[in-house]
């Protein structure tokens, strides 16, 4: 498919990674963003809604014929259409309770707060059977946990979206630990449990596309000095 130029001249390093994505609106809407934000393409894993089902096209506005969409993707062919250096990083919706665990990593037991990832506690008690036995699989990636608006496009960025119902997945985690990434944190105010999948994509992609546009005009003003 052959893209607008003017979409493709303001394309950013800034990718976006959907992780079993659902709901039609929800996706369309995350295009939508996408595609306002300059992102230079979507990836969708297997478990994510068609990109292209009617309820989904509707929602985008537009937005398939404004940046390239790949479907359908396993986790491990992933890493091929990302840009060499890229780094993956997962949006983290979990709220109060991840403000206060900044400073640590998601290999700590506790970190999941909420009832999308807690199929992770599973995985948390084998582990724990396995310490008793002196056989840890370390199966937790070790994430730092970061505000969102703090740096984080200095390389090509991958942002993972999860969807509301199942969260993101184990293997979005390793991804982001291979290539350096963390997880970003939208914070919210105490008793929002947490924000809608789009409003938290758009919110991230649009913050990413802040930090580019002052990282070009640093650059700009330095060239001017010399």
């Amino acid at each position: 498919m052959a893209y607008p130029e003017t979409q493709l001249h303001h394309s950013l390093p800034l990718l976006l990674i959907c992780d079993n994505l659902r709901d039609p609106g929800n996706l369309g809407t995350i295009l939508r963003s996408a595609a306002g934000a300059g992102c230079s393409k979507v990836l969708l894993t297997k478990g994510c809604v068609d990109a292209w089902e009617p309820k989904v096209l509707r929602a985008g506005m537009g937005a398939h014929f404004q940046v390239p969409i790949i479907n359908n993707l396993d986790w491990e062919a992933v890493p091929n259409y990302l840009p060499t250096d890229t780094r993956v990083y997962v949006a983290d919706n979990c709220g109060l309770y991840a403000q206060a665990q900044t400073s640590n990593k998601a290999s700590d037991h506790g970190w999941v707060c909420d009832r999308r990832l807690s199929k992770f506690h599973k995985y948390e008690e084998e582990e724990e059977e396995d310490l008793d036995t002196g056989a840890s699989k370390g199966w937790l990636p070790e994430l730092e946990v970061q505000s969102y608006d703090l740096d984080w496009t200095e390389a090509p960025a991958a942002v993972v979206i999860g969807g509301e119902t199942h969260g993101v997945s184990l293997e979005s985690l390793q991804l982001a630990e291979s290539t350096g990434g963390k997880r970003l944190l939208v914070p919210v105010v105490p008793g929002v449990d947490s924000l809608n999948s789009a409003m938290a994509a758009s919110i991230l992609l649009f913050e990413g596309k802040r930090q580019l546009r002052l990282r070009m005009e640093h650059l700009s003003r330095d060239r001017s000095y010399h």
